[in-house]
């Protein structure tokens, strides 16, 4: 059984993959979103991440599709008590307010609450950052949610370390919850929004990193290696400045650790990033309980110091 891991300073224990649920309601129709979710717990994993704007860039779409899948297949499994819900709020277009007002972040979660069909939820985001809204009243819309037991834990989502660090001193002064988690753009072909200050910053005051786009779209799971091969999916038009950049010296080099560990390229991806300072796990979605299945064993795979260091040195 794969060990649990503390997300941060907080008293959630995750496994050390969160399934990303962008997809729900998207690519995925209910009933692969039901046999992926299952497929997921089945298998060991524990955290479900979403958020309240998926899928509004869809044709036809408001947002909250995916929230609504997640909670139907929660009513319908019962399995509540064996999973952890992430979700976000900042990011859903026409609403009033600014992204993080107040009444913003209220009106919000009670939306998520009834489209997730529970009564809580396990980590919220702050999706993005609001600079037009003053710190101090952002962490006093959160800290109702928390006094009222509808969120458990706070995290931030897509902030500079500047930001994060004042957010979270903002809240501290005032004696109120803090951001405990932090979701940046982190892969092995995308490494500047984390490393570095933000990085370091989270390993000193143990602030739980989830790095979303773990598999930097699908690139890194290989199946993107020649302009051929971008109509493969509605995001393989992404793939091009990493194929005419440093994406095919990386595959060359997860192609050779592929070739000593006898795993997939996704998996050696996610366990590269299991294995950076600072990580409790990283995100993955997933169209299918095959792709699911593929995804899981990066969990339980240890890349060597030398394989890591390689993978590391292909990104830069």
């Amino acid at each position: 059984m794969t060990d649990l891991r503390r997300l941060g300073a907080s008293d959630l224990k995750i496994a050390p993959l969160v399934l990303g649920g962008n997809v729900f309601g998207w690519t995925a129709d209910r009933a692969a979103s039901f046999a992926v979710l299952d497929a997921f717990v089945d298998g060991g994993g524990t955290m479900i991440d979403t958020a309240d704007v998926y899928s509004a860039w869809v044709d036809g779409h408001e947002g909250g599709e995916s929230e609504t899948m997640i909670g139907e297949w929660l009513r319908d499994g019962g399995k509540r008590d064996r999973v952890q819900i992430a979700t976000k709020v900042g990011m859903l277009p026409g609403e009033d307010g600014e992204k993080l007002a107040p009444a913003r972040i209220v009106a919000a979660c009670e939306a998520s609450l009834r489209r997730l069909g529970t009564n809580y939820i396990d980590l919220y985001f702050a999706h993005q950052d609001d600079q037009d809204t003053p710190q101090d009243a952002v962490a006093e819309a959160f800290a109702r949610l928390v006094d009222a037991g509808k969120v458990r834990v706070l995290g931030a989502s897509n902030f500079h370390a500047a930001r994060l660090k004042s957010g979270i001193e903002c809240a501290r002064e005032a004696g109120l919850p803090h951001y405990q988690v932090l979701q940046p753009e982190y892969n092995l072909v995308s490494r500047t929004k984390f490393e570095g200050e933000l990085q370091s910053y989270c390993v000193e005051y143990n602030i739980g990193v989830v790095p979303y786009s773990g598999l930097a779209s699908g690139f890194l799971t290989g199946k993107y290696r020649s302009a051929d091969d971008l109509n493969k999916s509605v995001r393989g038009r992404r793939m091009t400045d990493l194929l005419e950049g440093k994406g095919q010296a990386m595959l060359a080099a997860m192609d050779r650790v592929a070739e000593e560990t006898g795993a997939t390229h996704a998996q050696i991806a996610l366990a590269w990033l299991i294995a950076q300072p600072g990580v409790t796990a990283p995100i993955a979605s997933a169209t299918s309980a095959a792709q699911v299945g593929d995804l899981l064993p990066a969990m339980d795979l240890r890349l060597s110091d030398d394989q890591l260091a390689r993978l590391t040195d292909a990104g830069v």
